[in-house]
């Protein structure tokens, strides 16, 4: 199969290293030569890592970097895909200019998916003459490590549409879950509604962002606290989340003020070495408040 994946940054790249891992012909395209070349360091970077840990073999490694191709131009690089998954920032103008241009480009029976975390499939899939063939492919950060796939279907996506997306899912190792095309669908909804809870309890005082997250790993067993997450997921990803959800679903997703104010003040989290923690290395070293 040839999967076209459009964004290079850390899911596009993650997206395509998964596919192309799992033997599949893979394409990251970006708009410059310098966020293609970026991503696809990003994916050696990754399965070097993953050399050292013993996960991947360097024939695995070598066999997976021979999969994968860059291209800026993104007529070239659909041209011929079985799949597009566009991982192009959360923008829903963005990502149905994204989708039109696609759909002008790559043969006719190509899938066309979103990683969308949180926006509407059906009304991104309206920006196709033939939205039965669009579908949501959500994979979680980093793509690469995290088995969560959810295959979000919309009003309009086919039956066909759907078993392609579970089985391509399967078939890269990962866990399709399906869900019905709704405002954060499964996961993001229950994730974001968790960390804004977090972020008002650091903003009221409550306790603060080292000692939330160990509660929530060691009481409720999460693998990383709602905080650390956050600055993960990035904090303009999960204030453009946030106001999204606050629009359809009302005052519950409310984004706190904290969380305006860090985003303003170019506190992204990992991405940008500061948000509730400081980062050094991709590490969470410290809390930014201490």
């Amino acid at each position: 199969m040839r999967v076209t994946v459009i964004g290079a940054g850390s899911m596009g790249h993650g997206i395509a290293q998964v596919a192309a891992a799992a033997g599949h012909d893979a394409t990251l395209n970006d708009v410059d030569e310098e966020r293609v070349a970026a991503g696809i360091e990003g994916i050696e970077g990754n399965l070097a890592g993953g050399v050292e840990r013993g996960k991947v073999t360097p024939e695995e490694r070598d066999a997976t970097l021979d999969r994968i191709a860059g291209e800026t131009d993104l007529a070239a690089a659909v041209g011929d895909a079985d799949l597009v998954v566009e991982a192009v920032p959360e923008r829903m103008d963005l990502k149905k200019e994204v989708f039109t241009d696609v759909e002008a480009a790559a043969p006719d029976d190509a899938v066309v998916a979103t990683n969308t975390s949180s926006l509407s499939v059906t009304e991104l899939a309206s920006a196709l003459e033939a939205p039965e063939r669009a579908v949501g492919l959500h994979f979680f950060n980093p793509p690469h490590i995290m088995d969560l796939v959810e295959v979000v279907v919309g009003e309009r996506t086919s039956g066909t549409t759907e078993a392609f997306a579970v089985e391509f899912v399967e078939g890269v190792g990962k866990e399709p879950v399906v869900v019905r095309d709704s405002a954060g669908f499964a996961s993001s909804r229950l994730g974001v509604a968790l960390g804004l809870e977090a972020i008002r309890m650091v903003e009221t005082g409550v306790a603060d962002a080292a000692d939330i997250d160990t509660a929530m790993r060691e009481g409720y067993n999460h693998p990383m606290g709602p905080l650390e997450l956050t600055d993960l997921v990035g904090l303009d990803v999960r204030l453009d989340i946030a106001e999204y959800l606050h629009e359809e679903l009302g005052e519950r997703f409310r984004p706190p003020q904290t969380l305006r104010r860090k985003v303003r003040a170019g506190d992204l989290g990992k991405k940008s070495g500061r948000g509730f923690y400081v980062w050094e290395d991709g590490e969470a070293v410290r809390p930014a408040d201490e």
